[in-house]
């Protein structure tokens, strides 16, 4: 091999290396962290975080870096979600968390793999701590007669109005209107925002400039170190859409502008929430190692117009 073609092979392989960041230092209880909701921080300054599992796990961490493990949302089990799960106490998925004032809002869903049987509840606390939630009962709710999967809910707010984005697999991913008063949905409107035929789910939605971009993990989570989970994101200048790439393109012709993907020892990354930080814009997710999945947190930069 000749050194200019040892130096681009090299190059070649830094390039790819770099690629993608890291996830940033994290200690403490960052490990079996699968789905995390968006960051709530109260009025203290104390970072909340919950994820999928029985019960909800929270943590919670002083400096968004040493996280503290701090019991679930449901420690005595929440059978309204049973019939949905197929199990009693079974996991609960992808939480979603909101502070308003002194309240705490929390949206979960409750389904079983491969099942369009799903559920999205609301849940409110006035502290956050474990035990202290009320259930709020069901938002929405899916079955084999929908073209939708009611599972992975996002809380959207854009000045008065107040949306819920959910979804995953089957027709995609969808968005409806809810009332700010109530948490629920406030009529039948329902909006189509993106689907795609190889997977796509965890949804979420962040105002940025003039844009919002809609967040999703694509391709297959929930295999170790099989995942191809991946982050992508999509804008537009309405929340109803059409959402498209920076070539375009949508999901559905295969558009989707590539965030975040598996890289080194860091495997399909994904189930991600965007939180805006009073320094900076958050990417929470988790992403998979050989041994466990864990918590992954970056800072997004949107100045080219698209996070990196």
């Amino acid at each position: 091999m000749t050194f200019l073609k040892r130096a681009l092979t090299f190059a070649t392989l830094v390039g790819s290396a770099l690629a993608y960041p890291n996830p940033g230092t994290v200690t403490g209880a960052y490990t079996g962290v699968h789905d995390p909701s968006k960051l709530c921080k109260d009025s203290s300054g104390k970072y909340w975080l919950f994820s999928t599992g029985v019960g909800i796990p929270i943590r919670t961490s002083t400096d968004r870096t040493a996280w503290v493990s701090a019991g679930t949302v449901w420690p005595n089990g929440a059978s309204w979600t049973d019939a949905y799960t197929g199990t009693s106490n079974g996991n609960l998925w992808a939480p979603d968390c909101y502070i308003q004032g002194s309240k705490f809002i929390l949206y979960y869903a409750a389904s079983s793999f491969g099942s369009q049987n799903s559920a999205i509840f609301m849940a409110t606390s006035t502290t956050g701590a474990s035990g202290s939630w009320t259930n709020q009962g069901l938002v929405t709710s899916s079955s084999s007669s929908n073209t939708y999967n009611a599972i992975d809910p996002d809380l959207v707010i854009d000045g008065s109005n107040w949306w819920l984005v959910f979804g995953s697999y089957w027709n995609g991913i969808q968005l409806v209107p809810i009332g700010s008063s109530t948490g629920k949905l406030t009529g039948s409107s329902i909006y189509a925002l993106a689907s795609y035929s190889g997977g796509i789910e965890a949804p979420g939605i962040f105002k940025y400039g003039s844009y919002y971009y809609l967040f999703v993990s694509r391709d297959t989570c929930c295999e170790g170190t099989s995942s191809t989970y991946n982050i992508r994101a999509v804008r537009s200048s309405s929340i109803t859409g059409p959402y498209v790439d920076n070539n375009g393109k949508s999901f559905a012709s295969g558009g989707g502008y590539l965030v975040l993907a598996t890289h080194g020892t860091i495997y399909g990354p994904g189930g991600q929430s965007v939180y805006q930080d009073s320094d900076a814009v958050v990417l929470v997710y988790h992403y998979y190692t050989s041994t466990s999945s864990n918590l992954g947190i970056n800072l997004l930069d949107f100045s080219s117009g698209w996070p990196v």
